[in-house]
């Protein structure tokens, strides 16, 4: 039978017992919210709100004695430690005692450094081998299976339309390695590389379970393309590999019973690769698909859905996880930290970014389609200049076909060179890369174009890395409006400085925060006014996060 509303305040009718009256004080209320690891109980004395110390007892217990009273608990917040946000069956599946992802970001940004910082404190870090050679990947993956070993790590696998057999050859190297867990971003349709990553190795064990070893952590932005990493790799695909015999029959086989990724990132506006989604409708979008996909399937075990794009703030990891976000992950505020593989020039252009200081641009990786990516615009021309460019490829067949003022233009002010040397240059590129691409520019004018054009595009990123002065205004930036909201947020803290921010710091506080927001939404949600600035949280030095969570 169920009690009335009068009944259930009777039997949750919680007080405190304290042997001295607590004293109602704003500060020492703030200080129990930031101490996430012990509960919170606020009592109410006299109308006016206290933090509670001392025994609690219910309404209907013997009253203590005449030297203790009680008093009524107006609001309770349980503990709510950092590493306690999240999906449990996430962090156990990858070894991680916090659902944070440290996000691939193309060019190593996301480096070596930053991928051991986060492994070696709970977190997982993915290495961004987008756009570098197989050789410099390969030293990557050396060096960080030699200093984490059974800690957690990954590697990007981007979509590269324009290089397919580079992308094979990517794969190829994971599992010469035994890279067992990627992370596969900008995927428009699942390719034949990607899903020989998934299954080969797949098998059964004795007691029926499959065991499938390399796991992929998809990053989707568009429902389409996700319903295809939560539905079992394409059959056309799976016959494809086998009669190539890059997978055996049993692979084949056991490939219809698993998902085409473990686990799927929804990535709302983001730097780089993005749609621009907002977060508050993509996460449930895609929460719903994977409920619907994995009760079709009837999986033994259910891909975890994660959020990315426009995390920054406590508020907004607080956000994620209240939406049901199994793991955040974090891209554009890990560039500025000092393990980012950028110059210190890109890295203090990033610590000035405001909300409004980033725009869309034409990718170097799908130019031709007219893909864009988020950049950086304070401080730098190269979104005009790009956009430029890609509107002249668009308008004309080849390079001598533009008008003379317009082609003097580009190459005065942004290849800074003759077209023809620029072709050299980018030729002896794709001697070693894709000699394809060579013989194919030959015989088309435009395709030649579009090369040279990708190749500013290419470089600008990387001036960025190293940090090249006489290219400053050319300067490549992956950036999403998350960097102008982290700014806003250290803005007169140790943070506020790019020499102060680190990787791990950055993520703990926006974990320490997430959890301090939550138990201030609880304790709002029943009913109670809480002092002014109860929310806020100001960043605090590695050393004393590490301190409140022993408490």
């Amino acid at each position: 039978m169920m009690a009335s509303d009068n009944e259930r305040k009777k039997m949750f009718n919680w007080q405190m017992k304290a042997d001295t009256p607590p004293k109602p004080d704003d500060e020492e209320i703030k200080s129990a919210l930031r101490h996430v690891t012990q509960p919170v109980f606020l009592l109410d004395v006299d109308g006016k709100l206290a933090v509670g110390k001392g025994e609690l007892i219910t309404s209907n217990q013997v009253r203590p004695p005449n030297t203790a009273k009680c008093y009524p608990v107006a609001a309770y917040a349980p503990a709510l430690a950092p590493q306690s946000l999240g999906d449990n069956q996430f962090k156990k599946r990858h070894g991680l005692r916090y659902a944070y992802i440290v996000g691939a970001m193309a060019n190593g940004i996301t480096s070596v450094e930053m991928v051991e910082a986060a492994g070696h404190n709970g977190m997982l870090g993915f290495f961004g081998a987008a756009g570098l050679e197989l050789d410099t990947v390969e030293d990557a993956v050396v060096r960080l299976q030699n200093s984490l070993k059974d800690l957690p790590y990954g590697f990007n696998l981007i979509h590269n339309p324009n290089e397919p057999d580079f992308e094979f050859a990517l794969v190829e190297l994971y599992l010469k390695h035994k890279v067992r867990l990627i992370s596969a971003s900008a995927y428009m349709r699942l390719t034949s590389a990607l899903v020989y990553y998934r299954v080969k190795g797949i098998h059964q064990e004795q007691n029926g379970n499959i065991v499938c070893p390399n796991k992929i952590i998809a990053k989707v932005s568009r429902v389409e393309v996700a319903q295809h990493f939560f539905s079992p790799p394409p059959e056309k695909i799976l016959q494809q590999l086998l009669a190539k015999n890059k997978i055996t029959q049993e692979e084949a086989v056991l490939a219809c019973l698993i998902p085409m990724a473990d686990d799927l990132t929804a990535e709302a506006d983001s730097g780089g690769h993005t749609d621009n989604r907002p977060a508050i409708t993509l996460l449930p979008t895609m929460l719903n698909l994977r409920n619907r996909i994995t009760q079709k399937y009837n999986y033994a075990h259910t891909p975890c859905v994660g959020l990315a794009g426009g995390i920054a703030t406590p508020q907004s990891a607080a956000a994620a996880f209240a939406m049901g976000a199994a793991y955040i992950l974090t891209g554009s505020v890990n560039q500025a930290c000092v393990e980012a593989g950028v110059s210190e020039a890109a890295r203090l252009l990033l610590a000035e970014v405001q909300q409004a200081d980033v725009t869309m641009a034409p990718s170097a990786d799908m130019f031709e389609m007219g893909v864009k990516v988020q950049v950086l615009k304070r401080g730098t021309m190269f979104a005009v200049r790009a956009a430029k460019l890609y509107e002249l490829y668009r308008n004309y067949d080849c390079f001598d076909d533009i008008p003379e003022k317009q082609r003097h233009h580009v190459e005065q002010r942004i290849l800074q060179a003759r077209f023809e040397l620029a072709w050299q240059e980018t030729r002896r590129f794709f001697e070693t890369r894709d000699a394809g691409q060579i013989k194919r520019a030959l015989n088309n004018p435009k395709h030649q174009m579009a090369l040279v054009f990708r190749s500013y595009l290419g470089r600008s990123s990387n001036w960025a890395i190293t940090g090249e002065p006489s290219r400053k205004m050319d300067f490549q930036i992956w950036c999403g409006p998350a960097m102008g909201a982290f700014n806003e947020w250290v803005k007169g803290s140790f943070l506020e400085k790019s020499e102060n921010r680190k990787t791990v710091t950055v993520g703990l506080n926006l974990l320490l925060g997430a959890a301090i927001q939550t138990r201030v939404n609880w304790l709002r949600l029943q009913g109670i006014r809480l002092p002014a600035g109860s929310d806020i949280f100001t960043p605090l030095r590695f050393s004393k996060i590490a301190s409140l969570l022993e408490d």
